[in-house]
C-alpha cells in the first residue's frame, strides 16, 4: 500500500472537522512499513479523548488488514459511531471495572490512552484510581501484549529553558500536585507487571500534541484574537502536531523494551511563549497583551531519542502557526479544553 500523506504539498487550511481530520490521518510511508512488521491486531484503551480517535483511525489507515479495536465508556454516543464509519471496532468499558476489562480481547499490541487530569483538584481519589489504579489493571490482565502507554513530560522536574529539556535517563522526582504524581504512579504500574511478567513497553511521555481544535497553540491564539493577557510565567513549551505524535506512538510498538521504558515524543524546539504569542499577532492583526516575566525553568522533553527512531516531526511549526490562526480567526469548532499550560504549581 503506497502513503497517502504526500508531504510536499500542506494545505493552506482546514475547511472544517472532517477536513481536518481526513489530513491528520493520513498515514507516511514509514508508519505503514512499521505496521506491516508488526504481528497482531491493535487495541486503543481509552480511545474517547482528544488524540484517541484519530490515533484509531491512523492505525486503520495504516493497516487495513488489521482488527483496530477501540475501548472507552464512550459518554459521547458520536465518538463510537463515527469509529465504527471509520471500520473501528468498539467496546463500551469503564476501565475501573476489572471484570469487564477481563472480557475484552487479548490481541497482541495495546496503546493505553486512558487518564485523568482537568478535575483532579477536589476529586484526588478519581485521579489516583485512573492514572495509578487502572494502569494495574491493564498490565496484570494484557501481560502478553505490547503496551504502548501514555504518559507525560510532567513527571520530570523543570528544566532549564537554555538546555533543551529532559532526556529520559532523568529520573521523575516527586512533581508538584496529584496529576503529575499519579502519572508518575501509572508508569510504575506498568514498570512493575513489565518487569513481572516479561511484558514489553514504551512509556510515551508525551509534550503538548495539538489540532485545530485545542492545544497551546490554539490557546495563546484565542488570547491574541480576543485581547487577554497571556501569562509568561510558564515561559517556553514543547509541541507537536497530532498526526505525529499519532504515528511516532503507533511506531513505538515496534519499539518496546522489557521492562518497559520511557520515550520523550514533541517537537524539537523549545518555544518561547512571548514569541509564538508576537507571531499569531502578526498574522492575525492583533498586539499580544503580557503579564509576568518568563521564568529560566519549564516542563520541557528532550526529543532526540525519538527522532533516532522516527525522524523529525513531519509538520514544521510555522505551518502549524498559520493553521490554528486561521482556523481561530473564522471562529471554527473547539473543544473547550484548555491546556493550561501557564500551571507551575501542579493544581488541576
Amino acid at each position: 500500500m503506497e502513503s497517502l500523506l504526500d508531504m510536499t504539498s500542506f494545505p493552506d487550511r482546514f475547511n472544517d472537522e472532517e477536513d481536518l481530520e481526513e489530513f491528520m490521518t493520513q498515514p507516511s510511508e514509514a508508519l505503514i512499513s512499521d505496521l506491516k512488521k508488526l504481528e497482531g491486531d491493535i487495541m486503543v484503551l481509552g480511545v474517547g479523548g482528544k488524540m484517541g480517535p484519530t490515533l484509531a483511525r491512523l492505525a486503520k489507515r495504516a493497516a487495513p488488514e488489521k482488527r483496530v479495536i477501540g475501548v472507552a465508556r464512550f459518554s459521547d454516543p458520536q465518538v463510537p459511531e463515527k469509529l465504527q464509519e471509520w471500520g473501528i471496532e468498539t467496546r463500551k468499558v469503564d476501565l475501573l471495572d476489572r471484570a469487564a476489562v477481563s472480557q475484552l480481547p487479548q490481541v497482541e499490541n495495546i496503546v493505553y490512552m486512558a487518564g485523568r487530569k482537568f478535575g483532579t483538584t477536589g476529586a484526588t481519589h478519581l485521579t489516583w484510581a485512573m492514572n495509578a489504579y487502572v494502569p494495574g489493571i491493564v498490565g496484570e490482565i494484557f501481560n502478553k501484549s505490547r503496551i504502548v502507554a501514555f504518559s507525560t513530560g510532567c513527571v520530570y522536574p523543570f528544566s532549564n529553558v537554555l538546555h533543551q529539556g529532559s532526556t529520559e535517563d532523568i529520573a521523575p522526582v516527586p512533581p508538584p500536585g496529584d496529576y503529575a504524581n499519579s502519572c508518575v504512579g501509572r508508569e510504575r504500574m506498568f514498570e512493575y507487571f513489565s518487569e513481572l511478567n516479561q511484558t514489553p513497553g514504551r512509556l510515551i511521555r508525551l509534550n503538548y500534541s495539538i489540532d485545530m481544535r485545542y492545544g497551546v497553540l490554539y490557546d495563546i491564539a484565542t488570547k491574541v484574537l480576543a485581547g487577554e493577557t497571556i501569562d509568561l510565567t510558564m515561559g517556553h513549551v514543547n509541541v507537536i502536531w497530532q498526526g505525529d505524535a499519532n504515528s511516532q506512538i503507533l511506531r513505538a510498538l515496534l519499539h518496546c523494551t522489557t521492562p518497559a521504558s520511557p520515550l520523550n515524543v514533541s517537537g524539537p524546539e523549545t518555544i518561547s511563549i512571548k514569541a509564538l504569542a508576537t507571531e499569531f499577532g502578526r498574522v492575525m492583526g492583533k498586539k499580544p497583551v503580557f503579564q509576568g516575566k518568563e521564568g529560566e525553568t519549564a516542563w520541557l522533553v528532550n526529543t532526540s531519542r525519538a527522532i533516532r527512531l522516527f525522524g523529525y516531526p513531519e509538520i514544521p511549526l510555522p505551518k502549524m502557526i498559520d493553521w490554528v490562526a486561521d482556523w481561530v480567526s473564522q471562529g471554527k469548532k473547539s473543544l473547550g479544553k484548555a491546556t493550561h499550560f501557564e500551571v507551575r504549581d501542579g493544581d488541576y
